[in-house]
């Protein structure tokens, strides 16, 4: 995928990219064309799963599909034909309603077959509206309750650490539910026992149930917080591959204390007709649906 470090250029064979990856890019611009290129599809096939249901979660999905894009196609050490790999690392989706993505990413990367994405959210389906281990071992924990995730990645971290495992947990979880009590009491616990192979990836979109998060309850200097309770923390450009590499590269290299990466992202990103209008579980009628999809579509074609 890209020449950096030791962890992306391990051999297939040893579980580090698995059949569907990309292959090492010659410079930073051609890797990051590339990753533009898969955020896209990405964000196409979540216009056509939501559109099918006639609403759902569109906007979150759009909104985070360059950290999906980051994560699946170039930091987690994955392996499609043994998804159940010991060595593997771990990603926890604490906002488990960014379904239609989360499917959409799978699928891209080897762990789903297109096909299957018809399925998501019919009756019966294991592709549900709320991601579940329903779905097999790449769901590593089911979070339906919000806030839940840190709690279960701390956890898994503790236990690799502890039987001296390589792979790194990975939580993202969105900015409503850091008003959850619980999340600050794993965070707590988590910078306490210095655990410094979990990363947590706030997807600061602004939005939750009620309307803008702010509006429900105001969050101040999320970054700051982080740091006061002890994590190597910095803020990005969630929608700007270098800083978002950069970020993994570096919470990588940090001992002795977690990283979270708090990552300000656009709900709608990439359909100009969609961008910034706040809606978590949006009506997104044919009309509304076909017009996001040609915008996406214009798009790739700047990316050929």
């Amino acid at each position: 995928m890209r020449k950096r470090s030791p962890r992306s250029s391990l051999g297939c064979g040893d579980g580090a990219m698995g059949d569907g990856a990309m292959t090492a890019a010659s410079n930073s611009s051609d890797q990051t064309l590339e990753l533009r290129r898969v955020a896209n599809r990405l964000r196409r096939q979540v216009v056509r799963m939501v559109a099918r249901l006639g609403q759902g979660y569109v906007q979150q999905g759009l909104g985070a599909a360059d950290l999906f894009t980051s994560l699946f196609f170039s930091e987690l050490r994955l392996d499609p034909a043994r998804p159940d790999w010991p060595d593997r690392d771990r990603f926890l989706l604490s906002t488990a309603h960014n379904s239609a993505l989360f499917h959409a990413t799978l699928a891209e990367r080897g762990f789903l077959t297109p096909a299957q994405l018809d399925s998501y959210c019919n009756d019966g389906s294991a592709l549900e509206v709320n991601v579940s281990e329903r779905l097999g071992s790449m769901v590593e924990a089911t979070c339906g309750s919000l806030g839940q995730g840190p709690s279960g990645g701390l956890g898994m971290a503790l236990s690799g650490r502890r039987r001296q495992r390589r792979y790194r947990v990975y939580v993202l979880l969105g900015d409503g539910e850091l008003q959850e009590g619980q999340v600050w009491e794993a965070f707590m616990a988590a910078a306490g026992y210095g655990v410094d192979n979990l990363c947590l990836i706030v997807d600061l979109n602004d939005m939750q149930v009620e309307g803008r998060t702010d509006s429900a309850m105001p969050l101040g200097d999320v970054a700051a917080k982080l740091a006061a309770f002890g994590w190597a923390t910095e803020e990005i450009d969630g929608h700007d591959f270098p800083s978002i590499l950069g970020a993994f590269d570096r919470a990588r290299e940090t001992r002795g204390r977690p990283s979270a990466i708090v990552a300000r992202t656009l709900v709608g990103k990439g359909a100009p007709s969609l961008e910034g209008i706040i809606g978590h579980v949006m009506k997104l009628p044919g009309e509304a649906a076909d017009r996001a999809m040609a915008e996406l579509e214009q798009q790739a074609e700047t990316l050929r």
